[in-house]
């Protein structure tokens, strides 16, 4: 019998052979704080693809090095080993193109909501006119909903309020990859959900790349296209990626009884929860100084339904 081998096209086989170049990603990333005895291994060998206008949620515990992991996105901090591109290029120092919002808002006290957001505007958009400037600023001061608040200082506003200029303010410099550090954790539940919902309208509207680093799984899956697992440290490294296969906009209530939802978030918290007591029983090996094998180490991962996890 003979064989009819059909050749492709060699423009689409060239296009079918190569998958869009991700907008960030980190390539064998290790950072390290303190030399001899004070030397704290934080993360090792982080590899990671961020593509360009999704949304992506790092999981993780306290104290596994989720602010430095976005320090290191941001250019703040630099890595002992690996590297970060963007574009292809190699990330060097911070950017407006990669902005970071804070845990802890980081507002001068002494300026004004439209004083903070000016702040940023000024130096990113300083070829802009004055009355250029002035509207953006407004743009922004209205979509976090502070048109209201606009004259008023830091100590005035709630900490929802301070957190929605934090994002105004970062926002402004128009970045391609928004970085949200643990955002919302300060915030109570009712204050919490509302910002998450106004971060993702945001979000629609402006398409812009976005990380998110949070300790809750539920955000994680309302915000996010893809969630990664941030093992806990040190040398904290990443587990497996999980795709979130739900409709946009997606509704917290109607979440709550969906059982692809409630697949998901179960298969996270598990493997969350399997990966910390492998943790805790290392450590604990280590300050006992009890010979024990890797084996009696290695508490079974449970096994994670193959729909959930992706490349």
């Amino acid at each position: 019998m003979s064989v009819v081998t059909l050749e492709r096209p060699a423009a689409l086989a060239v296009e079918l052979a190569a998958p869009p170049a991700p907008l960030l990603s980190m390539r064998g990333v290790s950072k390290t704080f303190g030399a001899g005895s004070t030397r704290i291994e934080v993360l090792s060998n982080i590899n990671l693809n961020i593509r360009e206008g999704e949304f992506l949620a790092v999981v993780g515990f306290s104290g596994s090095g989720k602010t430095t992991f976005t320090k290191l996105l941001s250019g703040l901090e630099t890595p002992d080993a690996g590297e970060i591109l963007m574009d292809g290029e190699p990330v060097r120092g911070p950017s407006p193109e990669r902005g970071l919002v804070f845990q802890n808002y980081s507002l001068l006290p002494w300026l004004t909501v439209r004083g903070n957001i000016a702040l940023s505007v000024d130096r990113v958009f300083s070829k802009l006119s004055r009355a250029e400037r002035r509207e953006h600023i407004e743009h922004f001061i209205q979509l976090v909903g502070l048109g209201h608040a606009a004259h008023r200082r830091p100590h005035e506003l709630s900490g929802g309020m301070r957190q929605r200029v934090s994002l105004a303010r970062t926002l402004a410099m128009k970045p391609r990859v928004l970085l949200l550090d643990e955002p919302l954790s300060a915030l109570d539940a009712l204050t919490r959900s509302s910002m998450q919902d106004e971060i993702l309208q945001i979000w629609e509207e402006e398409r812009q790349t976005c990380l998110m680093i949070t300790n809750d799984v539920d955000e994680a899956i309302v915000v996010a296209d893809r969630i990664v697992a941030l093992n806990p440290g040190p040398n904290a490294s990443l587990g497996p990626m999980f795709t979130v296969d739900l409709p946009r906009p997606r509704n917290r209530t109607q979440l709550n009884h969906d059982s692809y939802f409630q697949g998901l978030r179960n298969a996270v918290t598990n493997y969350l929860i399997a990966v910390r007591k492998r943790s805790r029983e290392r450590e604990a090996a280590r300050e006992t100084l009890t010979p024990i094998t890797l084996p009696n180490l290695e508490p079974q991962i449970p096994s994670l339904p193959s729909k959930f996890i992706t490349g």
